[in-house]
C-alpha cells in the first residue's frame, strides 16, 4: 500500500526540498537491558536526522539479527518486531541518503561477514573516495565480482566499508578497522558490531558529531547528546576525531587511527542538530539564539514584531528580539503531523497556495511590520510563499533575516542540498534575492558572525556550503556524487574521465552531488 514517505523537512511547499539532514546513528552495549528498545528510543530522538529508512541490529554473542525498512522509526518498528531483537548489544540507524538512492537495499545497518563472524554497520556522513574503495573491493575479491550486500543491490558507500571490514578472516573487526579507517576520505561517524563487541569511529576531521554515554550497566554512543539523555544515559564525552573505540565484557578500549584535524560542520549549529544537543561544549540552542543577536546587530530595522519560521528559525528570532528590543511573537502555526505527503496536490491547489505545514496567525500579524527569521534560503520558493501568505494576512512590511550566509555550494560530507544550479544565491546578489522573494528587506548573517556564535575556532569548522572552501580535498578524477555507484561501472578505477571544472572544483557523475556544481 502506498504511504507517505514521512520526511520532516521545514519546507512549506509540497515537493520543495530544503537542506536534507545527515543520518542518525546509535549503539548500545548493555547486558541485561532491553537493547532493542533502548535503540528504538535513541533513534526516535534522532529522527530529525533522517526520515527515509530505519533499522536496528542486535547481537547475543552468537548471532546478529537485523530488522530494517523504509519509513519513520515509528512506522518501521512495533512491539512484535522489537521483542524479536534480543541480545546484549545493538546498533541503529535512521537514514537520509547521501550516497546511494533511497531504496530498501540501501537501508542500514548493512551486513557483511566471513564464515566466522558477522559485521553490522551504521554510518552518518558521506565518503568522497567511493570509487577508490570500490577498487579496493575489486582488488580483494576479484575484479567484477561482488559479494554480500553489494551483490544484493546495495549502492551505498557504507556497503563498501562493511565489505572491506569483513573481508579478511584472519583479522578481528578491531584490527580490520585500524587498517581500513585511515584509507577512508570524507565524513564518517560509524557505529558497528560483531556478535559480541560494539565499535564506534569518527573521521579525523570530526565533521559529524558522535558522543559517548554511560548507563548503569553499559555504554551508549549516539550522533547527538540528546539521544543519550533520552534513554537516561549520562554524557561522558565526544568520540574524538580520528578515534576508534571498542566496548565489550573487558570494558572500553580507545585507539587513535589518525591525527585529529577538527573541521566540524557549522550547519549542525545552524539547522541540523536538535536545539538541546551539545556539540564541542556549545549548546546548539544557545548558538542559534546568539546568531539571532548577531543578526540584529548586523541588520537592524524598524519593526513591530519578530517571528521565527518553525522550528529552526525560532531560537534565532528570540535572539533577534532580545538584541533589538522588538517584541517576539508567534506568527505561524505549524501542523506537526504533516510530513511530505505522497499525494501530490493538483495545479489548482498549488495556485491557491496550499498550506500543508504552516499557516499565518492573522490576528497577530495584521498591520504589523514584521521581522521574519529563518535558518537558510535554498531555492527561495519557500520564503516566497511565506511572504505572500503574510502579506495576504495583512502584514504591513516583511523584513527577512537569515541566520546563515547565502548557501552557494553543495556539501559532499553528508548534507544533500539542492543542486548548485538551483541554489538561488549562486546567480543572484542579496538585493536580487530580496526582490525575487518579495521581501521589503533581506539580511544574511556574516560568516564571521555565524562562526562566532558557535564559540568554536574558525579554523576548526567546515563552512564549505557557504564559501566553496572544502577542507577535505575532493577527488581529482571528479567521480563523486549521490549516485556514483549506480551510474558508473562497478569495475571503474580512479583517473578516468576528468570532467568540466567550475571555480576550481571538478565535476563528477551527472546526478546528485555531481551536477550540483554545474552553473545554470
Amino acid at each position: 500500500m502506498a504511504r507517505g514517505d514521512g520526511r520532516l523537512g521545514h519546507d512549506l511547499l509540497p515537493g520543495e526540498k530544503g537542506p536534507q539532514d545527515a543520518c542518525g546513528v546509535f549503539g548500545v552495549w548493555a547486558p541485561g537491558e532491553d537493547v532493542a528498545k533502548l535503540t528504538y528510543f535513541g533513534l526516535y530522538a534522532l529522527q530529525h536526522r533522517g526520515q527515509e529508512s530505519a533499522g536496528i541490529a542486535t547481537g547475543d554473542g552468537e548471532k546478529i539479527l537485523v530488522y530494517k525498512d523504509m519509513g519513520l522509526v515509528s512506522q518501521v518498528f512495533d512491539e512484535t518486531a522489537l521483542s524479536s531483537l534480543r541480545g546484549h548489544l545493538a546498533i541503529g540507524h535512521t537514514r537520509y541518503s547521501t550516497t546511494g538512492g533511497s531504496t530498501w537495499e540501501n537501508a542500514q545497518p548493512t551486513l557483511g561477514g566471513t564464515g566466522h563472524s558477522t559485521i553490522a554497520l551504521a554510518h552518518n556522513g558521506n565518503l568522497i573516495n567511493t570509487v577508490e574503495l570500490k577498487a579496493l573491493v575489486d582488488e580483494h575479491f576479484g575484479s567484477g565480482r561482488v559479494t554480500g550486500e553489494l551483490a544484493r543491490g546495495n549502492t551505498s558507500d557504507t556497503a563498501l566499508v562493511t565489505t572491506l571490514l569483513a573481508g579478511d578472516e584472519d583479522l578481528t573487526p578491531e584490527q580490520a578497522a585500524l587498517e581500513l579507517l585511515p584509507k577512508l576520505k570524507g565524513a564518517f561517524s560509524f557505529v558497528f558490531m560483531n556478535e559480541e563487541t560494539l565499535y564506534a569511529a569518527r573521521d579525523p576531521w570530526g565533521v559529524r558529531p558522535l558522543a559517548l554515554g554511560r548507563l548503569e550497566r553499559g555504554w551508549v554512543v549516539a550522533s547527538e547528546t540528546a539521544a543519550l539523555q533520552t534513554i537516561g544515559a549520562s554524557v561522558i564525552r565526544e568520540i574524538e576525531p580520528g578515534e576508534l573505540i571498542a566496548i565489550d565484557e573487558n570494558g572500553l578500549r580507545s585507539h587513535k587511527f589518525a591525527e585529529p584535524q577538527p573541521k566540524g560542520c557549522v550547519f549542525e549549529y545552524v539547522y541540523l542538530a536538535r536545539p538541546d544537543a551539545v556539540i564541542r561544549g556549545r549548546v546548539v540552542h544557545e548558538a542559534r539564539v546568539e546568531m539571532g543577536r548577531v543578526l540584529a546587530r548586523e541588520h537592524a530595522v524598524d519593526a513591530d514584531l519578530v517571528i521565527g519560521v518553525p522550528e529552526s528559525g525560532v531560537p534565532a528570532a528570540v535572539g533577534y528580539s532580545q538584541e533589538s528590543g522588538i517584541p517576539f511573537g508567534q506568527g505561524f502555526v505549524k501542523n506537526a503531523y504533516v510530513g511530505r505527503t505522497f499525494i501530490q496536490p493538483s495545479q489548482t491547489l498549488r495556485q491557491l497556495g496550499i498550506r500543508l505545514k504552516l499557516n499565518p496567525l492573522e490576528h497577530t500579524i495584521r498591520g504589523k511590520r514584521l521581522v521574519v527569521v529563518d535558518d537558510s534560503i535554498v531555492r527561495g520558493n519557500t520564503q516566497r510563499a511565506q511572504i505572500r501568505m503574510l502579506r495576504e494576512s495583512g502584514a504591513a512590511e516583511v523584513h527577512v533575516r537569515i541566520s546563515s550566509p547565502p548557501v552557494q555550494w553543495p556539501c559532499f560530507y553528508g548534507i544533500d542540498f539542492a543542486t548548485r544550479a538551483e541554489l538561488i544565491a549562486t546567480g543572484l546578489k542579496v538585493e536580487e534575492i530580496r526582490a525575487s522573494i518579495g521581501a521589503d528587506s533581506l539580511g544574511y548573517i556574516s560568516e564571521e558572525g555565524m562562526i562566532g556564535a558557535t564559540n568554536q575556532a574558525p579554523d576548526q569548522l567546515c563552512s564549505a556550503c557557504f564559501t566553496g572552501r572544502y577542507p577535505i580535498e575532493l577527488p581529482e578524477d571528479g567521480h563523486i556524487g549521490k549516485h556514483v555507484l549506480e551510474t558508473l561501472p562497478l569495475t571503474v578505477r580512479t583517473g578516468h574521465d576528468r570532467s568540466v571544472d567550475v571555480d576550481g572544483v571538478t565535476l563528477g557523475v551527472g546526478l546528485g552531488g555531481g551536477n550540483a556544481l554545474q552553473h545554470p
